[in-house]
């Protein structure tokens, strides 16, 4: 099987689990193929925009569940058309680190076509002080995704043309039964009740019972494991940083991370470097030194310390292995 038809399958079962987990807003990239996977790529997308529709639909004829407007992805954009501030859904939805959305130019994250269209829309906004539009984009994640969204567009400045700023915004349509349902998941983690002690560990265990993960906590904790699998090459943040971007706090990110995934945050990031290099090692001619950097050591000294320690054995090792067997 070739690599093109292998990444194809894989985009499909990652569309498939988003679906599966409640996003219809992902729509998987066309490709010039004609054949089964490029028929199944275009019935998922038909599907998903079919089951977006109905639940918009719902709200409307349904009196007793309101239309809702929720604000899905913001961007404030500068007098150059690059990013000035990103609200945190946008980074978890483009499966990106918030550092790596500052600073950027915002047709960055757009596909080519939606580019032009942005070009011409920017160079219409630049030429008025104050103008209101909308216009039909396709984001691109860092997976691959696509996001095809209605932005609403707002651009204002003062005397000064370097004061210009453009507000970009995408609204996601909603009905109330979506935060009924999150109310009806509470407590989907608990602690059983258990003995108090008049000890320490009994007081850990009399506190741990006060703690619980609503759905939407654990929701925003899978987004932050899908943000450091997506980031594996960038500086991690802080904890506290990171736990803001996801829209949580520091506690209940390293709790909820040891819950959901058995390990710490740090843990489950350096395992994922390792992993992922190992696999580079195993199934890619790249150089140990690109390897490394791609999955964010510092050093390949450091790399082959913390591999050799993981593992037993080497990068080297390993790709002499692996290049024998290919032989």
């Amino acid at each position: 099987m070739s690599n093109s038809k292998k990444h194809r399958i894989q985009q499909i079962n990652k569309m498939l689990l988003e679906m599966a987990s409640g996003n219809f807003f992902y729509r998987l990239k066309r490709s010039a193929k004609n054949d089964n996977l490029e028929a199944i790529s275009i019935s998922l997308n038909m599907l998903a925009e079919e089951i977006q529709e109905t639940l918009i639909h719902q709200g409307y004829v349904n009196s007793n569940q309101p239309i809702m407007e929720i604000i899905l992805m913001s961007f404030v954009i500068d007098f150059e058309g690059y990013i000035e501030i990103a609200n945190q859904q946008a980074c978890n939805i483009l499966t990106v680190l918030h550092t790596d959305i500052i600073g950027k130019p915002f047709d960055t994250f757009l596909d080519d076509h939606s580019k032009k269209a942005w070009k011409d829309t920017w160079r219409s906004l630049k030429q008025k002080a104050f103008q209101d539009t909308s216009l039909e984009l396709k984001f691109i994640s860092k997976e691959g995704f696509v996001v095809p969204k209605t932005c609403y567009i707002t651009s204002f400045q003062g005397d000064n043309p370097n004061s210009m700023r453009t507000l970009v915004s995408v609204i996601h349509h909603a009905t109330s039964q979506v935060f009924l349902e999150q109310n009806l998941k509470q407590q989907v983690i608990q602690f059983s009740n258990v003995k108090k002690h008049p000890s320490i560990d009994s007081q850990i265990s009399t506190h741990k019972q006060k703690i619980r993960l609503t759905f939407d906590d654990i929701h925003k904790i899978r987004e932050g494991r899908d943000i450091i699998i997506n980031n594996l090459e960038m500086d991690f943040p802080s904890l506290k940083e990171f736990a803001l971007q996801l829209g949580t706090n520091e506690f209940k990110l390293k709790y909820g991370f040891k819950e959901l995934y058995g390990t710490t945050v740090h843990r489950f990031l350096m395992e994922e470097r390792l992993r992922k290099s190992k696999m580079m090692i195993q199934f890619t001619q790249k150089s140990l030194k690109s390897i490394a950097q791609m999955t964010g050591f510092k050093s390949i000294s450091h790399f082959s310390r913390t591999f050799k320690k993981r593992f037993d054995y080497s990068p080297s090792d390993l790709r002499k292995k692996s290049f024998d067997k290919d032989k």
